[in-house]
């Protein structure tokens, strides 16, 4: 039917690589994200919800803090992990560390602890702009980095390799990196927009980059993908990356994260859905985004996409109209696609029809009938001309003492 009703321009000629290799998604929330200046560390139960949430949608893997921050980033990575063991939800622990011993010290004290294994990202800048303001050299770089993965091999640890700011640096010295990393124990290299520098394209090239130097080294390496949003390319970036072969993509829920932010995981699970490449149920995802709000502390705008309180809300007469002949065929389906790009019942919402100065009689007969009034023309002219003097939407109060007057 939806095939039949909609002339889907995004799939003509398009010779997509999602679906040639697994996709993995890696939340970042509860370390990246809470690194912002705006946002609040949620507390220990919110975080356990969050998780939880997460392996519930099928997220397949969670950064769960930077354990050697101090106290309190220990106990919730301590106490993250033993929920994830002991409620054995499908969702692999990660810790970020600098490529410094006394960072992944208190990972590996974390695994040996609890007995369960939790993956280690371990960080350090490579771009030549970070070499010049620290004083590094490449070959420091590298040493640095050695010393650091042997260290965590040597104590049980699965090492994911991060160079920081990868997308401005040059392609010479991360091969020198990569070959490195590799070389010491590495069993993934993570692809950095630290600053949010890249375009599409230049996420197309680094990944070629990375991939084609992998396949030369005929090595058994996965391939991470972590962007911000600075010149607004954070959801795009992950897709492109994922088009151009990474295996694991990371996001924060509602893209929170420094300065401006990260790729907003919510926004990429929706996505990924829509292009038939999620299979576990996002209907838990609304539950998700409002939790991580509140948790955080950061208001949802209310034209957030798909989770916004005006996402699936019209006031206006001609597109509420079209919703209601849809209900009132009794096709739900056929509602959330005539003035949706997204499907609203998906992900756990639902269209809402308001009354305001831009609608018509169709937006007043249909709010009276779901709330079980008797209509009647007096009543509709009432509030239709009560709507069209108001500078902004009626309340349901305002509503209200409309029918309760007429009823006087």
């Amino acid at each position: 039917m939806t095939d039949e009703l909609i002339y889907d321009w995004n799939l003509k000629d398009a010779h997509s690589n999602l679906g040639r290799w697994p996709i993995v998604v890696v939340d970042e929330t509860l370390r990246d994200g809470v690194q912002s200046p705006s946002v609040a560390d949620p507390e220990l139960d919110q975080k356990m919800e969050l998780v939880r949430l997460m392996a519930e949608m099928g997220v397949g893997v969670v950064d769960v803090g930077l354990p050697g921050a101090g106290p309190r980033a220990r106990e919730h990575v301590l106490e993250l992990v033993r929920m994830i063991r002991d409620e054995k939800l499908p969702i692999i622990p990660n810790c970020a560390a600098r490529t410094l011993e006394q960072d992944i010290a208190p990972v590996a004290e974390v695994q040996q602890e609890l007995g369960f294994p939790v993956e280690v990202y371990t960080f350090i800048g490579s771009s030549p702009v970070r070499q010049y303001t620290e004083g590094w050299t490449v070959e420091t770089i590298a040493e640095t980095s050695r010393k650091a993965i042997e260290f965590a091999v040597g104590q049980g640890l699965t090492v994911c390799y991060v160079t920081e700011d990868t997308t401005r640096s040059r392609p010479d010295q991360l091969r020198v990196l990569f070959e490195n990393a590799i070389d010491a124990g590495a069993s993934r290299l993570v692809l950095c927009d630290t600053c949010g520098h890249s375009t599409p394209n230049g996420v197309k090239q680094l990944v070629g980059f990375a991939r084609s130097f992998l396949e030369a080294m005929d090595a058994d390496v996965g391939l991470d993908w972590h962007g911000h949003n600075d010149r607004g390319f954070g959801l795009t970036n992950a897709l492109f990356a994922l088009e151009a072969g990474v295996t694991r993509v990371h996001g924060t829920a509602l893209g929170v994260g420094e300065r401006v932010g990260n790729t907003p995981i919510d926004q990429l699970l929706v996505n990924l859905k829509l292009l038939n490449q999620w299979d576990h149920d996002l209907s838990g995802l609304n539950r998700f985004v409002h939790l991580a709000s509140e948790a955080c502390g950061v208001p949802l705008p209310y034209n957030y996409p798909v989770f916004g309180d005006d996402a699936f809300r019209t006031a206006t007469g001609v597109h509420a109209a079209a919703i209601i002949k849809a209900l009132d065929r009794g096709d739900e389906a056929l509602a959330d696609l005539v003035y949706s790009g997204v499907p609203a019942t998906a992900f756990g919402q639902s269209q809402v029809i308001e009354i305001g100065p831009m609608s018509g009689k169709s937006n007043v007969r249909y709010w009276l009938k779901s709330r079980g009034h008797k209509g009647g023309d007096a009543l509709e002219n009432a509030i239709f001309q009560a709507a069209k003097s108001s500078p902004t939407i009626l309340t349901e109060a305002q509503l209200s003492e409309i029918v309760s007057k007429s009823s006087v």
